[in-house]
């Protein structure tokens, strides 16, 4: 697929860490009353279910790029992904200026999710695969995900891992079911051990497991941390003096769009105690070398 062509060196910033919420198909909800709870756990008022075009819009107005995907949620949910990553592709590749499709496929869908996987990559060119584990119901080192890490790992692509607390299920009973205890970034070190070649991005500041996740990232290679899903007021000191110093060339921009916004992400960043030599890299270099561009 050929569509128009990223200008990396014209960009402000890549936001590594966006949702899609809306199919340009239909009007079927993505998640259902999940969204709503969602909102209200980040406190975002009333928010717009974005399609992919909505999306490039919004970021090309901001002269950013953005990775794009939704989460496959099936074993747990029991519902389709909506909208399917074919869409998330097809639709990223007519806005290739801005866009960077990701794709999602639950681990629990075994060698079929394997095989789909591949196409994706070779049929749709996705750049990289978002997992949840507590949304997926699974640990990221269960052997059962394997297949899927040995796709992408032979393709050179990422696998961005959700870590620590999550708004998914957040103040509903029994938090919708859902387990924190799948998204703790160490079993991500079991999956940077068995797969050396892979690369991965911890996504958010991994609270309550903010020093495992900055233990990892350290430790090894080929894993990075993006700062998404939290307000950059309410970093951990140790997270930003970390990405101040040995993390600078791995920690990435992610603002978890729509529900967090990149002006208001940006704004609250803007009076962190980062260094000026860093930013830079936070906000974009440290992406666009990771992601190929």
């Amino acid at each position: 697929m050929s569509g128009p062509i990223m200008d990396v060196a014209a960009l402000t910033a890549i936001d590594v860490h966006t949702h899609v919420q809306a199919s340009v198909l239909d009007d079927q909800a993505a998640d259902g009353d999940g969204f709503a709870a969602m909102a209200e756990y980040f406190k975002a008022g009333q928010v717009t279910r974005f399609t992919i075009p909505m999306i490039a819009d919004y970021y090309r107005q901001r002269r950013m790029a953005a990775v794009v995907f939704t989460v496959d949620t099936m074993h747990v949910s029991g519902r389709e992904q909506h909208p399917a990553n074919e869409e998330i592709a097809e639709q990223a590749a007519l806005h290739a200026d801005v866009l960077i499709p990701f794709a999602s496929i639950d681990p629990h869908r075994g060698a079929a999710g394997a095989r789909t996987a591949r196409r994706l990559i070779e049929r749709y060119g996705v750049r990289g695969f978002k997992f949840h584990p507590t949304s997926q119901g699974f640990y990221p080192n269960d052997r059962m995900a394997y297949p899927l890490y040995e796709v992408l790992a032979e393709h050179g692509l990422t696998a961005l891992f959700h870590t620590g607390q999550t708004g998914a299920g957040a103040g509903t009973p029994g938090g919708g079911g859902l387990r924190l205890k799948y998204s703790n970034p160490m079993h991500v070190d079991d999956v940077a051990a068995d797969f050396p070649d892979l690369q991965i991005i911890l996504a958010h500041p991994s609270f309550p497991w903010q020093d495992e996740a900055l233990a990892v990232a350290l430790h090894k290679p080929k894993v990075h941390i993006d700062l998404s899903g939290w307000s950059p007021k309410y970093f951990p000191p140790q997270l930003v003096q970390y990405a101040n110093t040995l993390l600078k060339e791995k920690v990435l921009f992610g603002s978890d769009f729509p529900m967090i916004t990149p002006d208001r992400w940006l704004a609250d960043f803007d009076k962190l105690d980062i260094r000026d030599e860093v930013r830079p890299k936070i906000l974009k270099e440290n992406a666009a070398r990771l992601l190929g561009l």
